[in-house]
């Protein structure tokens, strides 16, 4: 994963409004970059990212969801099977 080797300012950033757009319930999704806080999600998803914001976490956990660090994410779904990448 190229983006990882990226400083942080250089990394993609996404809101939960577009990873709700993008999603369906239940869905995984990873995110190479910073997950923040703009916009609504309002199904459950599971989410691995670099880094959370403080609102970007928990619209997600608020919606049923998981914000977990990258590490954890790929420790609980190795096989990397349905995960859907959103990039910046």
């Amino acid at each position: 994963m190229e983006c990882l080797s990226k400083s942080n300012a250089r990394r993609p950033v996404v809101n939960v409004g577009k990873i709700s757009r993008l999603t369906k319930e239940d869905d995984l999704v990873i995110v190479p970059g910073k997950v923040l806080g703009g916009g609504i999600i309002s199904h459950k998803v599971t989410v691995g990212a670099y880094s959370f914001s403080d609102k970007g976490s928990w619209k997600i956990q608020k919606a049923g969801g998981s914000a977990m660090s990258l590490r954890e994410f790929i420790e609980k779904f190795p096989d990397g099977k349905g995960v859907i990448m959103i990039g910046g």
